[in-house]
């Protein structure tokens, strides 16, 4: 479902931010991508969402060179939930999470009963439909993520990217999110990439690992043979042990080196 192909960034004048990025994902596969801040998650985000243009190499999307599909073609295949939003104006949850449904909707028509009840019933996946009529400007930093996941899930495309989705969520609404959104890909066979900060959230719900180094993929594979203590002080410079607790990996942190 996505394929990228020695795929190159980087911004006019500056440095290469990505450089010989090539991976693919199937559908119905959950994937995690950890790596620093500044590494460049967000920026290969937007190269496979097909918002900035790669420098080199190709992203194909169900097929297809996503530089060659229209904007809209583009919503139909991914959709993407971005780390920060803020609104211009004070719409409602509802009509923020109904935007999702723009891809299906004709250039001069408006939703109708079928995109609002898809709507409804993303905001009841996502566990949030109580917030459905208030201010989505007037909601914490961690409900606004969840409504964001909610238009992500409207949208109904099969590709996934979730960019820090974790990042406001309190733990029980991590958990809660991460395994939902496990749970959907298994059910709507999505293809999901989304980057985390926490290692042991990338143990516990991806199926498959990707680290993010110096503009590489530094390693690539399960969960348990990307995620180790070589690999965690190559990315991160930091002394990490990865040991067995109640059935599963855990990371457990040293000192920074």
């Amino acid at each position: 479902m996505i394929r990228v192909d020695r795929l190159r960034f980087g911004h006019p004048g500056g440095a290469l931010v990505l450089d010989d990025i090539h991976f693919s994902l199937e559908s119905g596969e959950v994937a995690a991508l950890l790596g620093p801040n500044g590494v460049g998650k967000s920026t290969l985000f937007n190269c496979i969402a097909g918002h900035w243009r790669p420098s080199g190499g190709r992203v194909f999307v169900g097929g297809d060179d996503v530089s060659s599909l229209s904007h809209r073609e583009r919503a139909r295949r991914v959709a993407i939930v971005p780390q920060d939003h803020v609104p211009p104006f004070a719409f409602s949850v509802a009509d923020v999470v109904l935007m999702g449904r723009a891809p299906h909707v004709g250039d001069f028509g408006t939703p109708g009963a079928v995109d609002r009840d898809i709507a409804d019933a993303a905001l009841e996946t996502i566990g949030i439909s109580r917030l459905a009529k208030r201010d989505y400007t007037r909601i914490s930093g961690g409900e606004r993520q969840l409504v964001l996941v909610a238009r992500a899930l409207a949208q109904e495309s099969p590709v996934l990217l979730l960019d820090e989705p974790t990042s406001h969520l309190d733990i029980r609404n991590q958990l809660a999110v991460l395994e939902k959104i496990s749970d959907l890909a298994g059910v709507r066979r999505l293809t999901v990439l989304m980057s985390l900060h926490d290692p042991n959230l990338a143990l516990m719900y991806a199926e498959r690992v990707l680290m993010l180094s110096d503009g590489h993929i530094a390693a690539d594979g399960t969960p348990e043979s990307a995620v180790t203590s070589a690999s965690l002080a190559d990315v991160y410079g930091i002394s990490a042990s990865v040991v067995e607790a109640d059935g599963r990996r855990v990371v457990v942190p040293g000192r920074r080196r």
